[in-house]
């Protein structure tokens, strides 16, 4: 029986053509073995690392920075938002290893800098030329991934991903704390400088183009030709509803991050009586753990609910159906971490407040990268063709936001108090969770509205 179908199985038109399309897309990603993959996760993963680190750095040694410059802590936190806001300027390029080679210089000039300013001016200037440099590190990384890992693998190796750079929240004011301590706020700039240098050599010696290969260059010219980047091309893709809510979700929840870590030295500071700008740094590391079980974890569970739900469907796939994976974290971790914080900050003192202040950190590790890990893996899959584009507009339009924000953190606290600024984090934490499951239940309806050339099963 099956001697006599198989002719005509093999002569169909139709099942060739689908063994063909299954053939090419699973071809792509066959280009580097394993083990080579997970070398070039690692090092875009450093490269991702780099951005968070520059940013989180200067927390603990805003107060050394304002009296070594004659400022005030609110003008130098401005160049934390500064920081923030430069990824947003993430360049495009179809290119992943020009993006690299190009930036990284940059940061390592802008880091020098910054080391040897000696006035605020100076001190903004240089800090925008080291944050541009640091710039494409999150969203060129996220492309990268698209660009070597399945669909069905792309979850847990995004989470991998963001649990190496959602460290840097945590491990750099640890870092910059102990600097601004025992040496100087200027040695952490140096660091940095290092750092970047380190990160230049390794991709110009060992890091491959990772960009799906669309047409062969027919001359040495159109692999070196000039062209026009436009920075702000990616933002276009905010026009899709999908992709906006869920920057727009994400935007909320990393919020309520920052708003435990930014005061964290004025508020665990004054209320526990912390002096030591190491201790004060030391804070901060329940979050990186929470960061390292959260974002691997979230990763390979989005995959499970990929590959649980396409079958349920009967091989039909369904993009949203990674974001089931964000709503525990998003429905309880992300806002009673950050309520119970403030509460506790305000009301309960002594070791025993201390303790229960840095679980809540923890949780708040855990539950941010549970939201972000998956929501970023989706902006990958739904625009796949576009990886790099989709995640600038994501991290953009969320950098935008969050500069503007963290910059009314403190004043907020002096104006209503810590647990009053931490309960209305939580409730944008609970819209963010709305923003979630509207896009889970209409996602299909919503993408229907705009296309911005969504991806699918066949070229995902």
């Amino acid at each position: 029986m099956s001697s006599e179908e198989s002719p005509l199985l093999e002569s169909d038109p139709n099942v060739l053509r689908e063994y063909a399309t299954v053939a090419k897309r699973e071809q792509v990603y066959e280009r580097f073995s394993k083990s080579r993959k997970r070398v070039i996760l690692v090092m875009v993963a450093w490269c991702g690392l780099i951005p968070l680190f520059v940013s989180g750095s200067f927390i603990p040694s805003i107060p050394q920075i304002s009296k070594d410059l004659n400022s005030t802590p609110s003008v130098v936190s401005l160049a934390v938002s500064l920081s923030i806001l430069l990824p947003s300027y993430s360049t495009f390029c179809e290119r992943r290893r020009a993006v690299y080679l190009s930036s990284l210089p940059l940061l390592c000039l802008g880091s020098l800098a910054v080391a040897w300013s000696r006035s605020i001016p100076e001190l903004m200037i240089w800090r925008f030329v080291q944050s541009f440099g640091a710039s494409p590190g999150l969203a060129v990384g996220a492309g990268v991934i698209g660009d070597i890992y399945k669909l069905e693998e792309r979850g847990q190796a995004m989470g991998i991903f963001f649990a190496a750079c959602l460290l840097g929240p945590a491990l750099a004011p640890p870092a910059g704390g102990v600097a601004a301590h025992y040496a100087s706020w200027r040695v952490m700039q140096l660091a940095l400088a290092i750092a970047g240098f380190l990160a230049f050599v390794i991709m110009l010696l060992f890091f491959p183009e990772t960009s799906h290969p669309a047409r062969p260059a027919s001359s040495l010219w159109r692999l070196w030709k000039p062209y026009f980047i436009n920075p702000l091309r990616p933002l276009a893709l905010l026009r899709s509803p999908n992709i906006l809510a869920v920057s727009v979700a994400g935007f909320i929840v990393l919020l309520t991050y920052y708003v435990l870590l930014v005061p964290l030295a004025f508020t665990f500071g004054a209320r526990y009586h912390i002096v030591n700008e190491a201790l004060i740094g030391a804070c901060f590391l329940p979050a990186g753990l929470g960061n390292m079980i959260g974002a691997p974890l979230a990763g390979r569970i989005s995959d499970r609910i990929v590959v649980k739900w396409r079958q349920r469907r009967g091989g039909v796939w369904y993009p949203e159906d990674r974001l089931r994976a964000t709503l525990i974290g998003a429905m309880f971790l992300v806002p009673l971490s950050v309520l119970f914080s403030g509460l506790l900050s305000q009301f309960v003192g002594g070791k025993i407040g201390l303790i229960l202040n840095l679980f809540c950190l923890f949780a708040n590790g855990i539950g941010v990268d549970i939201v972000l890990s998956p929501s970023a893996a989706y902006v990958v899959d739904v625009v796949h063709s576009r990886s790099a584009e989709a995640m600038a507009a994501n991290n953009g339009f969320r950098s935008i936001l969050m500069s503007l924000s963290i910059a009314a953190i403190l004043p907020l606290i002096d104006l209503i108090g810590v647990a009053a600024t931490n309960a209305l984090a939580a409730l944008l934490g609970w819209f963010a969770l709305g923003i979630l499951l509207c896009t889970i239940r209409y996602g299909s309806q919503m993408r229907a509205w705009v296309d911005v050339g969504y991806s699918t099963a066949e070229n995902n």
